[in-house]
């Protein structure tokens, strides 16, 4: 017999907005404590990051703003949407983070959540700086460009 296969693994919300307000500097794969009903809303793709951003608080990092909409299958005891979720990371990229943060103007934004081939929800996340707004402008002309480069192919 064949093996079903347990997990989709097409799950991969981006948060669009995050790459055009910010620099990337570094990037880093963190698990998310999720409680009840809301890894079914992720399979489900109910779940937005714009506005999300992360912060340190006794050396663990927590995201809040990200919005994980209510299971609509579920009973009266649904989670919080809007709820401050715990990141989990190694110690020595928690360190590495802290000390990077700590520096004016950096900051750590989530950039993507998908689930793995083993089932688990995970964010992506960057260490970024604010762009300025002729840096947007340089943005949105490099995406014109090779928006009119891929025409040209076609």
């Amino acid at each position: 017999m064949a093996k079903e296969k347990r997990f989709s693994n097409d799950i991969s919300i981006k948060n669009r907005k995050a790459s055009f307000e910010y620099e990337w500097l570094e990037q880093f794969e963190a698990g998310i404590v999720l409680k009840g009903t809301e890894i079914k809303s992720i399979r489900e793709g109910k779940i937005s990051l714009s506005g999300a951003y992360c912060y340190l608080h006794n050396d663990e990092l927590f995201v809040k703003g990200m919005n994980i909409t209510p299971y609509t299958e579920s009973s009266f005891q649904n989670h919080d949407p809007i709820r401050e979720r715990k990141m989990l990371l190694k110690k020595s990229e928690l360190k590495k983070l802290k000390a990077k943060t700590e520096e004016k103007g950096l900051t750590i934004i989530p950039t993507k959540l998908f689930v793995n081939k083993r089932g688990y929800a995970k964010v992506g996340i960057a260490l970024a700086r604010g762009k300025k707004l002729f840096d947007k402008r340089d943005s949105i002309k490099k995406k014109d460009q090779d928006r009119e480069l891929q025409k040209l192919k076609i």
